[in-house]
């Protein structure tokens, strides 16, 4: 078992982002990408969480998996949106009793078809507060870029990022395209009094329209140096490879910024993350 705090106190880390399946074939699909990026040793891996908690069971399933099969260290993400406090502190009990020791605390986003997620928090801060207070995990938090959609402005969004980050350990960011978001992000903390390390969070495009639809969600600006590349190419292999190598040119981009370590969002898929991390010769023997 490892903490995450104290893995990025002692290293730069590289890690991966899956999301829980729903359907058999989408199992088999996430235990082959597990096999492929488990041999590349990552530090740790991230489990998603549905819009309102309604991934809850499944991610604590794909967690509990991980622990008792793999040698891969997940963190669980969890979110306030759509729980109650008991359900929370319950939630929490069972991960403990797994031996999970990693969380990664969230606002969370309402359920697409618009649902009401009924819930006892206002805010994740509120959540992080619960977490930190039973002692027993290594907390990140959410941290965007290019500002939370939400955020009334750019200035609240920080303050209120430097809130959790005083309680948390770390923060994972949202996916982004220029470094100069993520540099500009942790030069806004510094001036905040907050030098905790700030992961972020890379997503290779491997399909335009889907990374499109997920960047307008999040608030993520594409480029149009990106877009330009990618206008009018309708194979999706020359697709995948210009994402890769965009990808990897930012990640470099980031080693050589400082950035504590790198978090690839794999879409339960091993080749392209597999890719990246063996163009940047990061692989741990």
């Amino acid at each position: 078992m490892a903490r995450i705090g104290d893995l990025l106190a002692a290293k730069r880390t590289v890690s991966f982002e899956f999301f829980p399946p729903k359907t058999p074939n989408a199992t088999m699909a996430l235990g082959k990408a597990v096999g492929e990026l488990e041999a590349l040793n990552p530090d740790f891996v991230s489990i998603t969480y549905g819009a309102g908690g309604s991934d809850r069971h499944r991610t604590g399933g794909v967690v509990s998996w991980m622990r008792a099969d793999t040698d891969l260290e997940p963190m669980a993400h969890l979110t306030c949106l759509g729980h109650t406090r008991t359900e929370v502190a319950s939630l929490l009990v069972d991960y403990r009793r797994n031996g999970v020791e990693n969380i990664l605390a969230l606002g969370g986003d309402a359920p697409a078809d618009g649902t009401p997620a009924k819930s006892d928090y206002t805010y994740a801060l509120d959540l992080i507060h619960d977490v930190a207070t039973t002692d027993c995990f290594s907390i990140g938090v959410a941290a965007h870029p290019e500002v939370h959609p939400r955020s009334a402005s750019r200035e609240s969004d920080r303050r209120h990022l430097a809130e959790k980050m005083r309680m948390a350990d770390f923060a994972m960011t949202q996916f982004f395209f220029d470094v100069e978001h993520y540099v500009r992000l942790v030069d806004e903390m510094a001036a905040l009094g907050i030098d905790k390390p700030i992961v972020p969070g890379i997503m290779p495009v491997t399909n335009v329209k889907q990374v499109a639809r997920m960047a307008e969600l999040s608030g993520t600006a594409v480029p149009t140096w990106l877009t330009d590349r990618l206008e009018g190419c309708s194979d999706p292999q020359h697709v995948r490879k210009l994402g890769v190598e965009a990808a990897t040119q930012l990640c470099q981009d980031l080693l050589d910024a400082g950035a504590p370590g790198l978090h690839l969002y794999t879409l339960n898929r091993a080749a392209t993350a597999k890719e990246i991390v063996v163009n940047l010769d990061l692989v741990v023997a």
